[in-house]
């Protein structure tokens, strides 16, 4: 099942294995021992700031807003459960298993010769050209809190928020600024490493990022015509189900839970030993499913009771939610929260991207920490600002027909991570196999649950990586 091992390919990974023991030569044996999460509590937390993104408060709404609602919602319920959930626990099983960085894990766990590794190198590329792009639309978000603060968006008029969104997005100066100082933040919370910064923060976010979603909620639900919006989020209407929307769903599952990056082999390397991580994976999805629904609450209740189109797409986030809140009482202090909550769901996403380049570096390379960080940042500064200049400067500035930005969200949302998933499924049910499998997450039978692990080995071998392939030959137009 392994690509064909060319000349070239076999002296690369010899390379790879070459560094390995120089790093462990460095130490006097095996590699110092590795931070990591140190608490249950910390493990969901972390596990779930990755998953957990833009993707809950703004992509989820605005998907399901243009998809019919409730219907989609089915769909894509059905599709988390046998495409992402699936691919989500194998990476934290190989990371756990290997204890290591996404590309050391599987030159650790392949056997000798393979060229495995490359799904793993191929995820640090996903990573770094995600957090590229991501980043910006980040500083948006971030800046959107201080335009919310000084009531520069707060209009009834979509006209005017939605001149207000490109006035910031067609300003190089500002587009820069802002996506610079997301970087420094998150590479600032990278720095004090895995328990005292990625856990630490997580710890606290999360717990906050609930307690806002529901406030927000809470007084959407309030409003005149909020059952309309109810309606439209929970009563399916299943004519609407056409291959177009489980298409959609398909790929919502997939990308929503950080899986085909690194991230997730990278933070399973983090999971203490005796981490259930079937269950684990399974209260991140439910947890992560919670976030969408409450920002589906906090949105379309207020949206169909002022008489806005739920179908309004991307612009749902920053052209009219802003009108949304300006049209209800106290519209100024809860479109502050909500623009709060959005940069906590970006930053909990944010620290396990960027991580993935990180932990090579230091483990890979024998690089520390701290220069690590800092190198990836100076890279992503000077790669990213292609992305920030994406609506400005460098707007006519197109490959393909796209510009960079759309450019790096294409090739990692249509070929890098589909291609990871994929090569995941491959690797874990038929490199692997079965045995291996079933001692690692059963915690070497520790854990009483092979009536769960046989269906979910069958469905990595046969089922998700069938489903994934198809979504990525559609999303590639090939089929």
């Amino acid at each position: 099942m392994s690509p064909p091992v060319t000349s070239a390919r076999v002296h690369h990974y010899l390379g790879f294995r070459k560094t390995m023991s120089q790093n462990k030569s460095k130490t006097g044996g095996e590699p110092k021992a590795r931070d990591g999460f140190t608490s249950s509590f910390g493990v969901l937390a972390a596990t779930l700031g990755s998953a957990v993104g833009l993707g809950n408060i703004w992509k989820f709404p605005y998907l399901t807003g243009t998809n019919g609602g409730a219907g989609f919602l089915v769909v894509y319920v059905l599709a988390t459960l046998v495409v992402g959930l699936p691919v989500m626990i194998s990476e934290i099983m190989l990371g756990r298993k290997a204890k290591r960085d996404a590309v050391t894990s599987l030159v650790k766990l392949a056997p000798a010769g393979q060229p495995w590794w490359l799904v793993g190198a191929f995820g640090v590329f996903a990573a770094f050209l995600i957090m590229a792009f991501y980043s910006e639309v980040a500083a948006w978000v971030f800046a959107y809190i201080f335009k919310a603060i000084g009531g520069d968006i707060l209009s009834r008029d979509p006209k005017v928020t939605s001149g207000a969104f490109t006035a910031l997005i067609s300003d190089p100066v500002q587009s820069l600024l802002w996506q610079w100082l997301v970087l420094a933040l998150i590479g600032g919370i990278l720095l004090l490493g895995v328990s005292k910064g990625i856990e630490a923060v997580t710890k606290k976010l999360m717990p906050l990022l609930f307690v806002l979603l529901v406030v927000i909620g809470a007084r959407s639900l309030m409003l005149p015509g909020a059952g309309q919006g109810l309606a439209f989020l929970f009563a399916p209407d299943f004519s609407k189900i056409s291959a177009a929307v489980v298409l959609t769903a398909m790929g919502l599952a997939f990308f929503k839970l950080s899986i085909g990056m690194g991230t997730m082999i990278t933070y399973g390397s983090y999971f203490r030993d005796d981490q259930n991580i079937p269950l684990t994976t399974f209260r991140v999805m439910c947890a992560d499913l919670f976030v969408s629904l409450l920002a589906g609450i906090a949105i379309f209740p207020a949206v169909f009771a002022f008489g806005f189109q739920p179908a309004a797409g991307p612009s749902l986030l920053f052209i009219t939610i802003p009108a949304v809140f300006a049209s209800m009482p106290l519209g100024h202090f809860f479109m502050v929260v909500f623009f709060v909550l959005t940069a906590i769901a970006a930053t909990g996403a944010m620290l396990s991207i960027l991580e993935v380049p990180v932990s090579v570096l230091s483990e890979r390379f024998g690089i520390s920490r701290v220069k690590a960080t800092v190198i990836n940042l100076l890279l992503l500064a000077l790669v990213g600002s292609a992305c920030a200049l994406s609506n400005s400067l460098t707007a006519d500035f197109k490959i393909f027909g796209m510009t960079m930005f759309d450019l790096f969200d294409f090739v990692t949302s249509n070929v890098l991570m589909p291609l990871g998933g994929i090569c995941l499924c491959l690797f874990t049910a038929w490199v692997w196999g079965y045995d291996r499998f079933r001692a690692a997450l059963s915690n070497e039978g520790a854990l009483d649950n092979e009536r769960v692990l046989k269906p979910l080995f069958f469905v990595l071998r046969f089922v998700s990586p069938v489903l994934i392939l198809y979504v990525m030959l559609k999303g590639l137009k090939v089929i």
